[in-house]
């Protein structure tokens, strides 16, 4: 930071250099620092090293809100929204399916293009028919009136990808099998699902996953409306039911179909067409509620992992990792080597979907397990999801989206959107009064941290909670 500072004073026009400083904070500092306080503040022998730390939290913390409201930021800010004002609004049109249907031959020159599709007596029952995303040729086959049983996950995250082949001593990567880009049209929850997937697989750690995003950089989608969802959504309750990272919007009316274009790449197909004003709706309200459990310190984290109920999975759970397969958001996977032949050393390393619902999901080479019942496994999942995830990645999202699709997959009728407000339920009757968890909140809140955000930053996790970072 003393060399950001001296280059900052150095130079005439600093404001790179304070942006610098900013997210030097951010990204290194503060995700440190303020832990490491409350730890000094828990454990320092003398008041000294305890007033060290909280002085140098307060420095920070003041350091940052110096360079939010500096004047260079504040300019920037100004030129951004100036610069957003110029931005044409989205142009609309009015498009018969015939047409549409000439506009995907086109698009599918430089695009693949996936959509939910019908798929007859494919179902869970030998008479059901099964909604799973396709390869599509005309917008008769969108099956756009209900879910579909899939996520769009597989598109770019397949069930089963090679990472590379290998002979002998050497090992050749797995090329990409096509070049062109890749159009799906999704739902508002599933696009935010992959912003999920994003987090996971390139933010996570600091290293991105090669293999997921060059199939993720190929992605545009067109937002389908949702009307009024479904009995199973919730949606709303995860703050996933409105999305603004699509490049087109379509409203499937009748006769024609109505279609936003955000992406000015995509103009010029809609040439020629019949302007409509189309601003795509979202839905406002679910039938369901979710009550989304309140985690804030270790304290409420100890007394959600040993709550009773998670017993009652033990019964009702069979693993199967049914709701993985159709979750959007769900990223387990292990990899598999494949040999070809018996007296052959070549052969392929594919990476291939897993769940942390199934009993061998833990498993060690010796045998021993880390998770050994379905409560165990349930638990994991529920915390992961609604806990680790926004420890880890920050602001308010969770990982589940409320898409509500493992509710309907789950051959045991095990309701995910019940166990979280089970969950929720429970905390409030056994943490509710807990005087210690609220002490243990205050405590770290004095230093300058939230008491969730100082777990995440040393390295603490709904399965260990007690884990700090070795300094």
């Amino acid at each position: 930071m003393a060399f950001l500072c001296e280059e900052a004073r150095r130079d005439p026009d600093c404001s790179d250099w304070l942006f610098k400083q900013r997210e030097f904070l951010r990204e290194h500092l503060l995700n440190w620092v303020p832990a490491f306080a409350a730890d000094v503040d828990q454990y320092a022998d003398t008041p000294f090293y305890k007033a060290i730390a909280k002085i140098t939290v307060g420095l920070l913390r003041f350091d940052q809100k110096l360079l939010d409201n500096s004047k260079a930021f504040i300019d920037k800010g100004a030129q951004n929204q100036e610069e957003d004002s110029t931005q044409p609004k989205s142009p609309a049109f009015s498009v018969g399916r015939e047409t549409m249907d000439q506009i995907l031959q086109e698009l599918k020159k430089e695009y693949r293009i996936f959509a939910p599709k019908r798929y007859e007596k494919r179902g869970s029952k030998s008479s059901t028919d099964l909604i799973r995303y396709g390869e599509i040729d005309s917008v008769q086959e969108i099956v756009h009136e209900i879910q579909s049983d899939f996520s769009p996950k597989e598109i770019y995250y397949p069930i089963t990808q090679t990472m590379i082949r290998f002979r002998e001593n050497q090992s050749i990567e797995e090329p990409s099998a096509d070049s062109r880009g890749v159009l799906i049209f999704a739902r508002p929850c599933d696009i935010n699902g992959i912003k999920r997937l994003d987090n996971i697989f390139l933010e996570n750690g600091g290293h991105g996953d090669v293999y997921y995003e060059r199939l993720r950089d190929k992605v545009r989608f067109v937002v389908m409306e949702c009307g009024g969802g479904w009995d199973d959504c919730f949606c709303v309750s995860m703050g996933t039911n409105k999305t603004e990272d699509y490049s087109m919007a379509i409203r499937f009316d009748h006769p024609s179909l109505l279609v936003s274009v955000k992406d000015q790449a995509f103009a010029p197909y809609f040439s020629g067409e019949k302007s409509k004003k189309f601003i795509p709706q979202f839905v406002t309200s679910n039938k369901k509620i979710a009550q989304l459990p309140k985690i804030q310190n270790r304290v409420q984290l100890k007394e959600a992992i040993n709550l009773e109920f998670w017993k009652e999975f033990d019964e009702q759970c069979i693993g199967c990792g049914g709701c993985s397969a159709v979750c959007g958001t769900c990223s387990c996977f292990d990899t598999v080597d494949i040999i070809y032949a018996e007296t052959s050393n070549d052969g392929e390393r594919r990476r291939v979907w897993s769940s942390c619902m199934l009993d061998t999901y833990t498993m060690t080479a010796g045998g021993s397990r880390f998770r050994k019942t379905p409560g165990a496994n349930m638990r994991f999942k529920t915390l992961h999801k609604l806990y680790d995830y926004n420890l880890r990645f920050g602001g308010e999202a969770h990982m589940c989206v409320g898409c509500g699709r493992c509710d309907k997959r789950c051959p045991k009728e095990i309701s995910f959107f019940d166990t979280i407000c089970r969950l929720s339920e429970e905390l409030e009757r056994t943490v509710g009064n807990t005087t210690a968890a609220g002490l243990r909140g205050d405590r770290i809140a004095a230093v300058g941290e939230p008491a969730g955000r100082a777990d995440a930053a040393a390295g603490r996790t709904a399965e260990n909670p007690n884990r700090k970072v070795e300094r």
